[in-house]
């Protein structure tokens, strides 16, 4: 009776977690997200510490960002972006073999990881955050398109000490609106993205400097990314890189 009673019970947890998973999913495939599970984990951080809350974030369309930007994300975090369902097994792999030699763990998450990560979860390396993960990052590859994931990416990505967004970013740092970020400035945005908090595109250092021009240098393999409703071919991808036709 009492095995019935969890087994009920589970079912029931399942069944709620299944549904309400669902429709998040669903809904903002369309509403913007103006807040995330880790941008009210930094606040109680921020009290913790005896700091005020500082939390900069504006919900901007896609279209209202640099077109830079996507492609800077893309040459500095997940080049096959546009090519994989969520998981790039080939940079895996990669990933792996090289964490078994070095102290200095790779991670090798795309950016449709990063956006289920950052949306729905809270930052961790447990196997538990890790699966709930997989889980969202199907989904959100199921249900949302390509240039939504970038979207909400884009607006919900840390980008420095109580800064999220592109938007923010751009008028906290630049001064400017996401949308009149230069190319050089998308890439040096990009190039804190590994550590946002320790890294800074305001004020870069030698080694940011270093990696805003290697991603410049990868970012002429990726010329544009594709607009809202705007088809686009993967077989035209060159190298793993996705190449506009």
């Amino acid at each position: 009776m009492f095995t019935h009673k969890i087994w009920k019970a589970f079912r029931w947890t399942l069944g709620l977690f299944l549904a309400t998973s669902f429709l998040s999913v669903i809904l903002l495939k369309f509403l913007p997200v103006y807040i995330t599970p880790l941008m009210v984990i930094r606040c109680f951080q921020q009290l913790s510490n005896g700091e005020s809350i500082t939390l900069h974030h504006h919900w901007v369309s896609l279209d209202d960002i640099s077109p830079s930007m996507p492609v800077a994300v893309m040459a500095s975090e997940d080049t096959r972006f546009l090519l994989h369902h969520g998981f790039d097994y080939a940079a895996i792999e990669k990933a792996v073999r090289r964490n078994m030699k070095h102290k200095k763990k790779l991670g090798a998450s795309t950016i449709s990881q990063q956006t289920a990560k950052n949306v729905f979860l809270w930052p961790g390396r447990s196997w538990l955050r890790k699966g709930f993960e997989v889980y969202f990052t199907t989904l959100i590859e199921l249900m949302w398109s390509k240039q939504r994931i970038m979207e909400v990416y884009l607006n919900s990505i840390e980008m420095g000490n109580g800064i999220y967004g592109a938007d923010a970013c751009a008028e906290y740092h630049f001064g400017k609106k996401a949308i009149e970020l230069t190319r050089a400035d998308c890439a040096l945005i990009a190039a804190t993205l590994p550590n946002p908090r320790v890294f800074s595109s305001k004020i870069p250092s030698a080694y940011i400097q270093k990696r805003q021009r290697q991603i410049l240098k990868n970012m002429r393999y990726i010329p544009s990314f594709p607009k809202a409703g705007e088809d686009y071919d993967p077989n035209t991808a060159v190298g793993g890189i996705y190449h506009h036709r």
